[in-house]
């Protein structure tokens, strides 16, 4: 997969999460794919909360896998 159409589906997965965050007064940007790993920025109430591994686990990683199966993980940059 080409990383255009890579990003695109990823922006896709970040898309069907991204209302859940606002609503909590957050948001996700991407930043970057390296290889077969997930580049994300968590910003408003998302950047300093305390469960924000969990909602980058449970939430953002198996949503972004399960549109692009071939990522390993997601990592926040903060």
């Amino acid at each position: 997969m080409m990383k255009e159409e890579l990003i695109k589906n990823i922006e896709k997965a970040l898309d069907e999460i991204r209302p859940y965050l606002i609503a909590d007064g957050g948001n996700i940007t991407l930043i970057d794919v390296v290889d077969d790993v997930v580049k994300v920025q968590l910003e408003g109430a998302c950047s300093g909360c305390n469960v924000n591994q969990l909602t980058l686990k449970n939430g953002v990683e198996a949503t972004i896998k399960k549109h692009v199966p071939q990522i390993s993980r997601v990592e926040e940059i903060k």
